[in-house]
């Protein structure tokens, strides 16, 4: 008598790589390619970190940003969020902000940012590393960088979309059924920063893995972001372990600039000269760090797809053979195939 049933077994899982080991290899590659690195901070980077260092000179006295401003001021107000509110106050001035230094930035972005991480990417995926990539092999990773850059802005704007419908809802919900006094709005502030992060930082973590994944893999737009979901499943914490400093220092390094630089042009403290010196090597240090961010995502995107293989290869399946020969039973394990 044979009886054939069907069972699943999943092999022990291979702890992902800590954040520490990551940043560690990342820092161990980042000095392993220092003059390669540090010629593309300096001659690719270097444009989009001083455009995104200048924004903070012009563009407060740039027209741009008051009329960004008052266009979502009333649009949060149209939507019933409340006036009283020092959040929306300044998540709409933040927000403006951060707009008004995207579109100033944006020419250097789309070009000279996108060019130095296409060397990062090809350098760090090729087979000899100690050999720079050619000119012809970084230029055919800026078509899926490009196209998935586009499709991360739709991602970046439907998640806003999405904190802000949630906070519509949750602000009329409970405004109806009169829950107005001050300690609930603030309450409901608090609360309602704390979303808006946890959803744009998962957002930005998913664009830059995105982004990395279509210079690795060559294949850009909506299908990089479906496979950044995918690797990023399960390594969310890893992933903002390892986002938070790197942009910890660039804003403090954007700080620095502000107070060493935008303070100085505006009180006329320094001559010209020593001021766009020290303008320049803070531009190129950010130009580093934005460098060394890459690396850590190159580094974090493969420890992602090795986790990935590793948790494949762990899966098969099985048929359980019971046999029965003279009065006495046999069980036989079966391998049938591996799972995809």
């Amino acid at each position: 008598m044979l009886f054939s049933l069907s069972a699943m077994e999943d092999s022990p899982r291979i702890q992902m790589e800590k954040a520490s080991k990551i940043i560690r290899r990342s820092i161990y590659t980042f000095l392993q390619n220092y003059h390669y690195l540090t010629a593309t901070a300096a001659l690719l980077a270097f444009p989009y970190s001083a455009s995104i260092l200048l924004s903070q000179l012009f563009v407060p006295s740039s027209p741009l940003l008051p009329t960004i401003h008052n266009r979502l001021r009333i649009l949060f107000q149209a939507a019933g969020f409340p006036p009283s509110s020092e959040f929306f106050t300044v998540l709409s001035f933040k927000i403006s902000q951060t707009i008004s230094s995207s579109i100033f930035a944006l020419p250097f972005t789309l070009s000279f940012l996108l060019i130095a991480k296409a060397s990062i990417i090809q350098l760090l995926n090729h087979h000899k590393p100690n050999l720079p990539p050619s000119f012809s092999s970084v230029i055919s990773l800026y078509k899926p960088l490009l196209a998935t850059y586009i499709c991360n802005f739709l991602l970046l704007l439907s998640a806003n979309a999405t904190a802000f419908s949630l906070l519509f809802f949750a602000f009329n919900f409970l405004e109806g059924f009169g829950f107005t006094s001050p300690s609930w709005l603030l309450f409901l502030s608090a609360a309602g920063a704390v979303l808006y992060s946890i959803i744009l930082a998962n957002a930005l973590i998913i664009c830059n893995l995105a982004l990395v994944s279509s210079g690795m893999e060559r294949s850009g737009g909506y299908m990089a972001i479906l496979k950044a979901c995918v690797l990023i499943r399960g390594r969310t914490s890893t992933a903002l372990t390892l986002a938070v400093p790197v942009n910890l220092v660039l804003a403090a390094i954007e700080a620095l600039f502000h107070y060493r630089v935008v303070r100085a042009f505006h009180t006329g403290d320094v001559t010209s000269f020593p001021m766009a010196s020290e303008g320049i090597l803070i531009a190129f240090l950010y130009s580093t760090f934005v460098v060394l961010d890459t690396v850590v995502s190159c580094m974090f995107f493969k420890s992602c797809k090795t986790g990935s293989l590793v948790e494949q290869e762990g899966r098969h399946s099985y048929r359980i053979e019971i046999a029965e020969e003279d009065g006495n039973a046999y069980v036989k394990l079966k391998n049938i195939e591996q799972l995809p």
